[in-house]
């Protein structure tokens, strides 16, 4: 499907990271005093920066944002390619046509795909947040890209603003320096359509940001501000969300019930009403959308789909759902093979806490990848500080709810971005004193981190020139900060050839028996009716030829995408279509 005949026998970025990681330390113990010069006028001349505190966060929203662009000549606006890009593109399509949803189209069977609801509408079956976020883009720009890359801008100043109430203000500038490197140029947050990560991160940047600031002077802008960023935990990630507000509304009840002087119940109150009534407004909105898009207001995104395909259960204490009457074998091999081997290893006794290491390892990789992993060592200091024990707090709970549920990918986690990245720039800064016999072994390697970060994403970017091994779709993307190759190419390729033809197009895609069902190609924008190219599954002759003759006023094909390459070809007249 994508550039997976591209042919590279370099090292891998994981290699590269691990081995200039390992060289750090070893240079940190032999020479500490290399470059110290260089270090030291650029951390004053950052540091003259990061006393200006507002500068600093617009600054740093505006690199995130102008950076991804100066690199689209070598790491281009991503094509769509996992399951998720087009169902939040679905999502993005019928917000920016001014609906909430669509009517179920008539032959839907030839339509139905991977995270989307044919009944009782047609629609994404995802919370809408990341749809919002690519109906502004394509409403505003025509690109829905864009709309991925203001929010990751924004998601990136957040972080910087946050940090800036729990840690001094040259280390806030830093957490968002590290937020762009690591989360706003290459990661899946930024390359796909489905890297929902960054309106969560966000939101959760808001809540953790204002609350320290709330807690020292009670204003409403800071309980509006947690506010707003509750209201987009809630319409994007709100099981992790309501993880993240639990302690934080812990934090709130017990400054009122200690009844400091400057935080009376009457200020409480005063701040209150408001930021709730928002609460309750975006709640009441989601209500509103669940009826329209699923048919009722208690139903929530993502229970009709799985409902209708889906065997394995969201969480380990929930049995396994009986097996549904699945029309397309991708459909099938998909719920009952991919979904249902992680449920059978995390559901027994002996694979829990394994699957559950993984999945902490998966989320941590993805956040510090290797370079900054040698802070961690002093994560017992961490522990012991008072100034971010909360976020401690937060990650345990976090922890706590995580442990039952099936799977993890890192957006499941973004809203606790903050508190991440904040406990391991309180283990820099211990690491920063840290002089193993005299030596200032720990503040050469924490500069030495922070460059080693910068080199990366450098060499990240030059990776296809130099030929190192990024991973490939379908397969394991998501857990490095570095993402994948570029997918999606040959799907899109097609995409656009039927879209130069005169007159519209009906493709029915044939699938082989061994197709890989993560690597799918049918989807549709909101209105299939009136697009210039339908994507439909080819199923029987009798199937196939209703719907052509449905579709009779479209030039019919017939793609073989598991060819390489992938093969079109005009569907057969008498409608006896060699499937393979």
């Amino acid at each position: 499907m994508m550039a997976a005949s591209v042919t590279r026998h370099g090292p891998s970025m994981m290699l590269i990271e691990g081995s200039l990681t390992a060289l750090t330390l070893a240079v940190a113990f032999l020479r500490p005093t290399l470059g110290a010069g260089a270090f030291a006028r650029a951390e004053r001349r950052l540091g003259a920066l990061a006393r200006r505190r507002t500068l600093s966060v617009i600054a740093v929203g505006l690199a995130a944002f102008f950076l991804r662009l100066a690199i689209l000549p070598l790491s281009p606006v991503p094509k769509p390619f996992v399951q998720d890009d087009f169902s939040f593109l679905l999502a993005g399509d019928t917000f920016a046509s001014g609906r909430l949803t669509n009517p179920t189209p008539r032959m839907w069977e030839h339509f139905e795909s991977f995270q989307l609801t044919m009944k009782p509408t047609y629609m994404s079956m995802y919370f809408p947040a990341q749809g919002m976020v690519l109906a502004a883009g394509k409403v505003l720009t025509g690109r829905p890209w864009l709309g991925v890359l203001v929010a990751n801008a924004l998601m990136c100043a957040a972080i910087c603003w946050a940090l800036q109430a729990w840690l001094p203000p040259a280390w806030a500038l830093l957490g968002g320096a590290v937020a762009i490197l690591r989360l706003g140029l290459f990661s899946y947050w930024i390359d796909t359509y489905s890297g929902g990560g960054a309106i969560a991160a966000l939101g959760g940047a808001l809540a953790l940001g204002a609350l320290p600031r709330f807690l020292r002077a009670p204003r409403l802008r800071h309980s509006m501000t947690m506010a707003i960023g509750a209201a987009l935990l809630a319409i994007s990630r709100p099981y992790e969300g309501i993880l993240l507000c639990l302690p934080v509304a812990a934090a709130l009840v017990w400054r009122i019930h200690q009844g400091k002087p400057h935080l009376g119940r009457r200020a409480i109150l005063r701040c209150a009403a408001l930021p709730l009534a928002t609460v309750l407004a975006v709640v009441a909105w989601m209500g509103y959308y669940d009826y329209r898009a699923f048919g009722n207001p208690l139903t929530p995104p993502y229970a009709t789909d799985r409902a209708e395909y889906a065997v394995v259960p969201y969480f380990v204490w929930q049995p396994q759902r009986p097996e549904p009457r699945y029309r397309h074998k991708e459909m099938r091999d998909f719920y009952l093979g991919v979904e249902l081997h992680t449920f059978e290893k995390i559901h027994s006794l002996s694979g829990f806490l394994p699957q559950n290491l993984l999945k902490a390892l998966r989320g941590i990789l993805f956040f510090s990848g290797i370079a900054l992993l040698p802070p961690l060592l002093l994560l017992r200091r961490v522990f012991l500080d008072r100034r971010i024990r909360f976020l401690v707090v937060c990650v345990i709970v976090l922890a706590v709810g995580m442990l039952p549920q099936v799977f993890l990918i890192p957006h499941y986690i973004a809203p606790f971005t903050v508190a991440f990245y904040a406990i391991g720039l309180q283990a820099m800064r211990h690491l920063r004193l840290w002089r193993p016999e005299g030596s200032p072994a720990g503040l050469f390697l924490t500069r030495g981190i922070v460059a080693l970060c910068c080199l990366l994403a450098a060499v990240r970017l030059f990776a296809a020139p130099l030929g190192l091994l990024l991973p490939v779709w379908p397969g394991v993307w998501a857990s490095e900060w570095y993402g994948s190759t570029p997918a999606g190419l040959e799907r899109a390729r097609i995409q656009s050839e039927l879209e130069k033809l005169p007159g519209p197009q009906l493709v029915l895609v044939a699938y082989s028996a061994h197709h890989n069902s993560m690597d799918e190609w049918v989807y549709n924008d909101a209105d299939i009716d009136h697009s210039k190219v339908i994507w439909a599954r080819a199923m029987d002759r009798a199937d196939d030829l209703d719907l052509v003759h449905y579709y009779a006023s479209r030039r019919a094909w017939l793609l073989r995408p598991d060819l390489h390459p992938a093969k079109l070809t005009p569907y057969p007249a008498d409608g006896v279509a060699q499937h393979p």
